[in-house]
């Protein structure tokens, strides 16, 4: 009961803290806040600078993406480290090496037709679907930076692609295409793109994911274009982790933890 008390003291708390924290917003809509021309001395608003400067400066026509990926950068990284923190916290909460007797408990799946009256209709149609349905995030991942989509749009749909799997065709299949190992490295290596990208700008002389100072190993005609191609290189790390975090969580609440049998 005191763990009780104590936990809704502090969720009180934090909620008042986080009210109080909205009075220092400006009013909705209002002409003097920061996104509508409140920079004093800027002559412009941050929305008008977007607007003006996005694709003279990066090339990229999707001006959500290059703020996203440019001059929210850092922001997307962390978001992305986020993303892997909250994934593999739910896989060391989750996960079940060996249970009470020491030995995994697996589900053994009647693969014959009499077992699954729906494994032909069903199983086929997901067939037909997994590849459409990965082969079109591909497309949202690749053309993010030039029309709506990006990495974490793509890494959803094909993490789903994966989890369909699954579902139409049991969990060790799904696990044969994306094994523990596999979606564990996959979440690391997203993470490492996006921070291994910013370091080599670092690398270069220049500032942490300063794409344009990619220039010189992209061979391209110049900064902006640099910064496109860089831009494309963080949404595929961000792909990577988001796919493979989706994937771990399913699997690990469809199972209980065990990685064996499913829903």
């Amino acid at each position: 009961m005191a763990m009780k008390w104590l936990a809704l003291v502090a969720v009180v708390f934090t909620g008042a803290l986080l009210i109080y924290g909205v009075s220092d917003f400006p009013d909705w809509g209002s002409a003097d806040s920061p996104a509508n021309g409140g920079i004093e001395g800027a002559g412009r608003s941050v929305s008008q600078t977007f607007i003006q400067e996005t694709k003279p400066l990066t090339h990229v026509p999707n001006m959500v993406t290059a703020v996203l990926a440019d001059y929210r950068g850092y922001d997307t990284m962390f978001e992305t480290v986020v993303v892997f923190a909250a994934g593999m916290a739910i896989f060391a909460v989750l996960r079940v090496l060996k249970t009470v007797d020491g030995q995994h408990s697996r589900v053994i799946r009647d693969r014959s037709v009499d077992g699954d009256h729906q494994r032909i209709i069903v199983g086929t149609t997901c067939k037909i679907l997994i590849p459409v349905i990965q082969m079109f995030a591909l497309y949202v991942v690749a053309h993010g930076h030039h029309s709506p989509g990006g990495g974490f749009q793509g890494g959803v749909i094909l993490g789903a692609s994966f989890i369909l799997l699954g579902l139409s065709d049991g969990m060790e299949t799904a696990m044969e295409r994306l094994s523990e190992g596999k979606f564990v490295a996959m979440a690391a290596i997203g993470v490492l793109i996006y921070a291994g990208i910013g370091l080599l700008s670092q690398f270069v002389g220049r500032d942490f994911l300063d794409y344009g100072a990619l220039q010189p190993l992209l061979g391209t005609p110049d900064e902006g274009w640099a910064r496109s191609h860089a831009m494309l290189g963080v949404e595929v790390g961000v792909t990577f982790t988001v796919t493979a975090i989706m994937f771990a969580i399913y699997v690990n609440l469809a199972s209980k933890g065990e990685l064996k049998g499913g829903l």
